[in-house]
């Protein structure tokens, strides 16, 4: 038994189909992400030229020098002092590292993960005597990198993984990137 209202196309229940959102992987607004093998040696050009590229996609370009070395500094660290715990299944052999971006609609984070748990070297807050010929003006060995990166970022934490292994991360605010993008289009006359 069918029925005037019935009969025909279905109808849509609930707002139209233009009005709602797609789902989303990780619930950020976009999402990349690369593996890379870290003992390639290109890996660490492919990781920089991802960000580039990503952050370019993304309207974010503004961001992509402090995000590049970021990115660089990160999988630096990854390839030359991540040892695999052994707890996870490595692929062929190789060890691996993985960039991720995520972009939210105020921020935008970068992830690199490694296989090895060890908790990564921060900087230390020794104090230095910058005089010339002292020994101290020189900057410690370890930490250099992610000194690096928590200057350009504005927050930089890590996590270690359930499986083994852990991931860096790195925090852009994007409220002045969104201010500087909007002033160049309008003085630039584009």
């Amino acid at each position: 038994m069918t029925s005037p209202e019935t009969s025909g196309t279905p109808h849509l229940v609930g707002p139209p189909l233009a009005v709602r959102e797609p789902a989303v992987l990780s619930g950020g607004y976009r999402f990349r992400s690369i593996t890379l093998i870290a003992d390639y040696p290109d890996t660490p050009a492919a990781a920089r030229h991802t960000a580039r590229l990503v952050l370019g996609e993304w309207g974010l370009a503004g961001l992509a020098d402090d995000v590049e070395l970021c990115v660089s500094e990160l999988v630096g660290n990854a390839i030359h002092h991540a040892a695999p715990d052994g707890r996870r299944v490595q692929l062929a052999g190789e060890r691996r590292v993985v960039v991720a971006f995520r972009y939210w609609p105020r921020s935008l984070f970068v992830e690199v993960s490694d296989e090895d748990s060890t908790p990564p070297t921060l900087p230390a807050g020794d104090p230095v005597d910058p005089s010339p010929g002292s020994e101290d003006a020189l900057l410690a060995e370890g930490g250099r990198g992610l000194f690096i990166v928590q200057s350009l970022a504005d927050a930089t934490w890590w996590a270690p993984a359930d499986q083994g292994g852990k991931s860096v991360f790195c925090r852009f605010d994007l409220a002045e990137e969104r201010e500087r993008s909007f002033e160049t289009r309008f003085t630039s006359g584009g």
